[in-house]
């Protein structure tokens, strides 16, 4: 009898319900169409810039090769979570089952290891056109940037793989509510009846070895950047080299901040209101701004966008007339 008391109390479940952002229910609508209109900017401007890249043979170059594909993770992170919320919003139970929370995560994770990857290459990339300009074309080869770009893939898509496919030794049998917008890995350790230590473990490595190796080479990058800028003889490259890399290393540390904050301080299983507001700034405000902080700071993608509308513009106006 004991054994079919305890069954009964622990019925298993496959399936959770997302309560993120529905303790405001007055607020629905207004977040649902502040989220809905981040989305569509955040795919215009990422979707658009990797068109214009792929496109235009002036951008052929390893720097817009990484922007092109940082873009375009950007999008993949959006997707991965923003449908699925803008759905709760107006879903009466905001169930998801088991496998598309996996999916959800692993997108999310893929994306996000790929752009940590992205934005270490792209300071390289920086910090040879800034500090060897003479031998950039030599020392980043269009083979370089293509073994770089495929190997911060290849990372990403095995990365999430170590993490889902540890989620199948646990399972679920507490309470099912998910304190989240999107199915994140570290509530769902928090409601399993199998200590998720091992999984813990794994986050904690995994992440912090991703984390620890790309930005290393990023700040080692940024050091050598900002030492060149100093010692140049002239002023005028000075300032704009400046606040070009500032505005870089902004977006990266916020980006890497809020990943450190998230995944890699020990035991982050049990904090549940904190991550949200966190959780918003790396899965849908940098995507948002990352096309803007890359490309407006960029002549050449500022000429190749006004060339573009121009010619769009004259090839209305002449099919119209």
């Amino acid at each position: 009898g004991k054994v079919d008391m305890i069954e009964d109390n622990h019925s298993w479940t496959n399936e959770f319900i997302l309560i993120g952002f529905s303790n405001h229910p007055d607020l629905r609508t207004i977040l649902f169409l502040v989220f809905l209109t981040i989305y569509l900017i955040t795919m215009v401007g990422n979707l658009g810039l990797v068109a214009l890249i792929f496109t235009e043979p002036r951008l052929d170059t390893p720097m817009y090769i990484f922007l092109g594909n940082l873009a375009l993770m950007d999008s993949c992170c959006s997707s991965a979570i923003t449908p699925k919320m803008l759905q709760n919003f107006f879903s009466k139970d905001r169930i998801i089952s088991l496998y598309e929370c996996m999916a959800q995560f692993y997108f999310l994770c893929f994306a996000e290891t790929a752009d940590s990857f992205l934005l270490a290459a792209m300071a390289y990339d920086r910090y040879v056109a800034i500090c060897n300009p003479l031998q950039y074309h030599t020392r980043m080869s269009k083979n370089l940037c293509l073994q770089m770009t495929t190997g911060a893939y290849i990372v990403a898509l095995v990365h999430p793989m170590i993490h889902t496919g540890f989620l199948f030794r646990l399972t679920f049998c507490k309470f099912n509510q998910i304190n989240h917008f999107f199915c994140d890995i570290l509530p769902l350790f928090r409601l399993s009846c199998v200590d998720p230590y091992i999984n813990e473990l794994l986050v904690f490595i995994f992440a912090g070895l991703v984390l620890i190796v790309t930005i290393t080479l990023v700040v080692i990058s940024y050091l050598f950047i900002l030492f060149t800028i100093f010692t140049m003889k002239y002023n005028k490259g000075r300032g704009k080299a400046l606040s070009t890399c500032a505005s870089h290393f902004l977006s990266v540390s916020i980006f890497y901040g809020s990943l450190i904050f998230m995944y890699v301080q020990p035991n982050s299983g049990n904090e549940g209101d904190k991550d949200i507001p966190v959780a918003i700034f790396y899965t849908l405000v940098i995507p948002l701004l990352n096309p803007f902080i890359y490309s407006l700071r960029n002549k050449e993608v500022i000429n190749v966008t006004k060339n573009f509308l121009k010619i769009s513009y004259e090839r209305n106006t002449t099919s119209f007339g």
